[in-house]
């Protein structure tokens, strides 16, 4: 982890500091992070009820094993033949990535263009839902043959076969967050089943905060990766250019204090999901404190599930149920 210490605290004492070296003005360096303290404390909103995101995050009080796009090394993901594999191969949720077609329907689908995993090729803000329907999103499965005739299902249609498996349900919001936010909305007007049997998660501060605003009986969780500003997921750098690699490792850095140091609290968060990588003992302990669970991710060998079950007793998402797999980016 880049950085976490102390808190709130720990950080109005640093930026007071810093401005009180830089501008030499003792009523500054205590009226900035005065400002400061006093903007987080009106606008910051409260978690969902303890009991409600506990419910969601430690099912039956154990860690949960979610499928990570459904579990997309064992079916095509984002299928309604993931979720029903994820859930015959013991699951107890399903992670699932919301995405919105150019008519404004809410799918699943992970990338913005339908060219890994469908038949197709284009991006979604440019294809209409009649147009992504006709795909076929087992096509470049290592499975595709055991899976034909799926389709691109609707955001309402995983919900309905989510919930007639008893699953978990993570809601991955990849962007779009006022869109993303009336669609959620109207599916828990729908089912209100999902206050104790789902979590809205994204990597996008802002989409939390206004699911947040938009129903504050929803349980959130912000997800995070170290470098993942400047880095892809496979650990590629995002830029040729060696100065814009390093301004956006700085902004990295930025983020991730921001994040450890308010956006959390900022953004009523009851949970943290976080790369598997940074994940420690002292890391939950860390989180614990502040009321906060820890998911890590993708955990994809036996020996690491049982490490997190056993002895982090954290709840972890995971691209397969039944054998050791790459992750899927």
């Amino acid at each position: 982890m880049l950085c976490y210490g102390e808190g709130l605290l720990s950080s109005l004492t640093a930026l007071l500091v810093a401005v009180l070296a830089f501008s030499r003005s003792p009523a500054l360096a205590c009226l900035l992070p005065a400002v400061l303290y006093l903007a987080l404390h009106l606008f910051s909103l409260q978690p969902a009820a303890p009991q409600s995101a506990q419910r969601v995050l430690r099912p039956r009080g154990a860690a949960a094993r979610i499928a990570h796009r459904g579990g997309a090394h064992d079916a095509p993901e984002n299928t309604l033949a993931a979720i029903r594999q994820a859930a015959e191969n013991g699951a107890t949720g399903v992670e699932l990535d919301l995405e919105f077609t150019a008519d404004g329907v809410p799918i699943l689908m992970h990338d913005e263009t339908v060219d890994r995993t469908t038949d197709g090729s284009g991006r979604l803000s440019e294809l209409t839902f009649d147009e992504v329907r006709k795909l076929n999103p087992a096509a470049k499965h290592r499975l595709w043959s055991k899976f034909q005739g799926e389709k691109v299902p609707t955001l309402r249609e995983a919900v309905v076969e989510s919930m007639r498996h008893n699953l978990i349900i993570y809601f991955d919001v990849k962007g779009h967050a006022s869109q993303a936010v009336d669609a959620l909305k109207q599916v828990y007007l729908e089912f209100p089943r999902l206050y104790n049997s789902s979590v809205v998660c994204s990597f996008m501060p802002d989409v939390v905060y206004k699911m947040r605003q938009a129903d504050g009986n929803v349980v959130t969780a912000l997800t995070y990766r170290p470098w993942q500003l400047s880095h892809f997921g496979d650990g590629t750098p995002r830029f040729g250019s060696s100065w814009q690699l390093r301004l956006y490792m700085l902004l990295d850095v930025a983020l991730d204090w921001s994040l450890h140091s308010f956006l959390w609290r900022l953004c009523g968060v009851s949970a943290f999901l976080i790369q598997k990588n940074f994940v420690s003992q002292d890391y939950v302990r860390y989180w614990a404190s502040k009321g906060i669970q820890v998911v890590a991710w993708t955990v994809n060998t036996f020996a690491e599930k049982s490490y997190y079950e056993r002895v982090l007793e954290c709840s972890y998402i995971t691209d397969s149920l039944v054998e050791d797999c790459e992750p899927h980016y």
